[in-house]
């Protein structure tokens, strides 16, 4: 198999932004919503799953957003944000936030965290951030906070995979510490 570089022109698609995302989505990850409030104290938010561990001393974390975000302001402005990581029944609430609906939190159960950031009920984890810094990162926003406070529970989470969600399961032979191998999810 070709190694590509993403910024040549080539006849072979290297240079295809939708090859690129193919490739991309063969890496798993999380399902994560993130949230804030905007200037007039509404609730915002919208589903990421850039979300990325970055330092245990101090505890940071990561996410991005894209520049042509219309919440890019709103986060920018805020000084809490909670990153709330789905569960494997919460596929809808994921798909609710990715998209452009007005009302996202509407008949949805949910509390506003300590420093203003909406935390949603049943998710696996939740961690309340304090924007620590942010970072130029082509047609994104790498958003950096300090987790605060932070809550975990044994559930289920949700996996997004080749541009579907999946859940988790443990590997077959794996013994008494479960990986993950993934089930699809329809």
């Amino acid at each position: 198999m070709p190694l590509h570089t993403a910024s040549e022109a080539a006849a072979d698609g290297a240079a295809d932004p939708k090859a690129l995302r193919r490739a991309l989505g063969t890496y798993a990850t999380g399902v994560t919503v993130v949230t804030t409030r905007a200037a007039d104290g509404k609730p915002v938010g919208l589903t990421v799953n850039s979300f990325s561990s970055v330092s245990l001393e101090p505890p940071l974390v990561l996410w991005s957003l894209s520049r042509r975000s219309p919440n890019l302001v709103n986060f920018e402005r805020a000084s809490h944000f909670a990153i709330n990581v789905l569960a494997a029944d919460q596929a809808w609430i994921s798909q609710r936030f990715a998209g452009p609906a007005r009302e996202k939190f509407a008949d949805l159960d949910w509390e506003m965290g300590p420093g203003g950031a909406p935390l949603i009920h049943g998710c696996v984890s939740h961690f309340l951030c304090r924007q620590h810094c942010r970072h130029e990162g082509g047609d994104h926003v790498i958003v950096v906070g300090e987790v605060k406070r932070f809550t975990h529970t044994d559930r289920e989470p949700l996996v997004f995979l080749g541009g579907a969600y999946h859940r988790a399961a443990a590997h077959p032979g794996s013994g008494s510490a479960p990986g993950p191998c993934l089930q699809s999810q329809g």
